[in-house]
């Protein structure tokens, strides 16, 4: 898609970004941090940050993976942030306060945020006002 992209539009390949909402953004830290020096930012906008370890998580990776819990890791945003080679990724993750899965731990950033921090990866974590839940119309500002 990137290349089709750079071939279409008045695009800088060096200064590439990925976003997304939900499990969106969940794809947005796997495709960045997957892919190391390719993307420039990444965004995420109330995204799952560590299904290893939260019950939705646990469920939808069992369910296309398998059990074998190694294989999950490749997965997970927090588990891969632990190897990711280097500092070079700016990262942002903007979080509904009066988000329901935020608030019955489904989501999970400040995992995520941890394991970047340990890392030295900087990450701004913006959490919107109380009236912002998981719904889209939370993000069109964001975006």
């Amino acid at each position: 898609l990137p290349k089709l992209i750079n071939a279409n539009f008045p695009t800088n390949p060096e200064r590439m970004s990925v976003f997304g909402h939900s499990m969106g953004g969940h794809g947005a830290l796997i495709l960045a941090l997957k892919n190391p020096g390719k993307y420039k930012s990444v965004s995420a906008f109330a995204p799952i940050c560590n299904p290893m370890q939260c019950q939705w998580g646990k469920k939808a990776l069992g369910g296309y993976l398998g059990s074998d819990v190694s294989k999950w890791e490749a997965y997970d945003a927090t588990q891969l942030v632990k190897s990711y080679p280097d500092s070079h990724l700016d990262i942002l993750i903007d979080q509904g306060k009066d988000d329901q899965f935020l608030s019955a731990g489904q989501l999970l950033p400040d995992n995520f945020i941890a394991a970047c921090t340990e890392r030295k990866i900087p990450v701004v974590f913006r959490l919107q006002q109380a009236s912002c839940s998981h719904r889209p119309p939370c993000w069109v500002d964001a975006v």
